[in-house]
């Protein structure tokens, strides 16, 4: 069994054995944790240099919250609407292989160098997407990576549209959207 830094490392490899490891590993939901976590912290590192502080506390809570709600929404998309005659899993299989798909956010950390940031920002964000497509691909069992993607961006838009239901429910649209309002696009 490897380490949690040997995981990490194969995680951001997208190696398949490593996600099958995780997968299969009940113990390493924790791990998974610590992977979002750390991911999340070194984001908000990353960014605090223009957001502020307040960007590095905001960015761990909704990686947490936004890496339980995607694991939920990939769990029933991939085994309820487009499973594959081989397909078998539970949540906690997600939660693993996903949280560990957030291993090349690690790196964002870098984001603080000057000149880099946005280009950080850019290459950890589309590493850790081909991270999801292949722990996806591997928890759900699939032989296609098609599918994979295709349960990958038809959960984006399924998490997109409780955003935006949540922040109007919430009234956070009519913030939004008011203050649009008052700085004259309407003029």
């Amino acid at each position: 069994m490897a380490t949690w830094i040997q995981r990490i490392i194969g995680a951001s490899k997208l190696d398949v054995a490593t996600y099958e490891e995780i997968e299969a590993d009940r113990g390493a939901t924790g791990q998974a944790l610590a992977v979002v976590v750390l991911s999340a912290v070194a984001g908000g590192i990353g960014v605090s240099g223009e957001a502020g502080g307040l960007a590095f506390v905001q960015l761990t809570v909704a990686a947490l919250a936004a890496w339980f709600v995607w694991a939920i929404l990939v769990w029933f998309i991939g085994t309820k609407l487009v499973p594959e005659p081989t397909t078998t899993a539970n949540l906690g299989e997600l939660l693993r292989t996903i949280g560990f798909s957030s291993s090349p956010g690690l790196l964002r950390i870098f984001g603080l160098v000057p000149g880099i940031g946005g280009l950080v920002g850019l290459i950890t964000s589309l590493w850790m997407l081909a991270s999801m497509i292949v722990a996806v691909r591997q928890a759900l069992d699939y032989k296609s990576t098609a599918r994979a993607i295709t349960v990958c961006i038809v959960g984006f838009l399924a998490y997109a549209l409780l955003l935006l239901g949540a922040a109007l429910f919430l009234g956070l649209g009519a913030f939004v959207f008011g203050g649009l309002l008052s700085r004259g696009v309407t003029s």
